[in-house]
């Protein structure tokens, strides 16, 4: 069994990799960004791609496309953190959190992923929890920081799960996921070293001569072993709930 995977503000595809660790398929992506892009177009040189979240429904909809069963997509967090001008989740960039919320509304999939800084807890969770309610979404929600899953950084970020109502069990949210959850990349300091580098897609900038796109995208970028941490539940949960 697989679950097909739409992703939206793709960046580099680390929530895409995540996730089909987990066994997930990636069908299909939207990113604007021109670096960004061509990391896609290198790992995954089969998927259909679009350049505009504001213009994605009806690039979807223009073909006959495979059924999606969860949209993923970490929407701009510049109008939401700290480092930001805290317009808030109306703001020009993070205001495009509404586009996802379309674009759901018309692929129709039974699960949506969202990830954004862990400040959107107080600055717009409760919007983005409404908007899912409103398209008969139940939600989980929790942070989960980079170093719970062997990173050498804190990086905490927001997830949101939002799922058919009574889907599943408890979810474990929060710094202190089962390690066994997930399948180390390298050797994390649970288990005696440091982090190897990533091979895909954080060592991306093969025949790209511009460090200062690859730092941006990195530094935007979903860690992957978060992704699939979230994934491996989500997979479990449906597994048990087609038994």
């Amino acid at each position: 069994m697989t679950l097909n995977v739409l992703s939206l503000f793709a960046g580099i595809g680390g929530l895409e990799l995540g996730l089909e660790r987990a066994g997930m398929t990636t069908v299909g992506q939207v990113e604007i960004n021109p670096f960004c892009q061509q990391v896609l177009a290198q790992h995954w040189p089969g998927v259909p791609r679009h350049d505009d979240v504001r213009t994605a429904v009806q690039w979807w909809q223009s073909e006959p496309r495979p059924a999606v069963d969860v949209v993923c997509g970490g929407f701009p967090c510049q109008d939401i953190s700290n480092a930001g001008g805290r317009a808030g989740i109306t703001g020009a960039r993070s205001g495009l959190w509404r586009e996802m919320a379309e674009t759901v509304c018309a692929v129709r999939p039974s699960f949506v992923l969202v990830e954004n800084v862990a400040v959107l807890a107080s600055r717009g969770l409760d919007v983005v929890l409404g908007d899912l309610a409103q398209l008969g979404f139940d939600a989980e929600w929790g942070v989960v920081s980079a170093c719970s899953v062997g990173a050498p950084h804190m990086r905490k970020r927001l997830f949101i799960l939002a799922h058919p109502p009574g889907f599943g069990r408890e979810w474990r949210w929060g710094d202190r996921p089962n390690p066994q959850d997930v399948e180390p990349q390298g050797r994390g300091p649970e288990h005696g070293g440091p982090w190897s580098v990533e091979p895909r897609p954080v060592g991306v900038a093969y025949g790209v001569p511009s460090r200062v796109d690859r730092l941006h995208a990195l530094g935007n970028a979903v860690v992957p072993q978060v992704a699939e941490l979230i994934g491996r539940q989500l997979m479990q949960h449906s597994l048990a709930g087609a038994a």
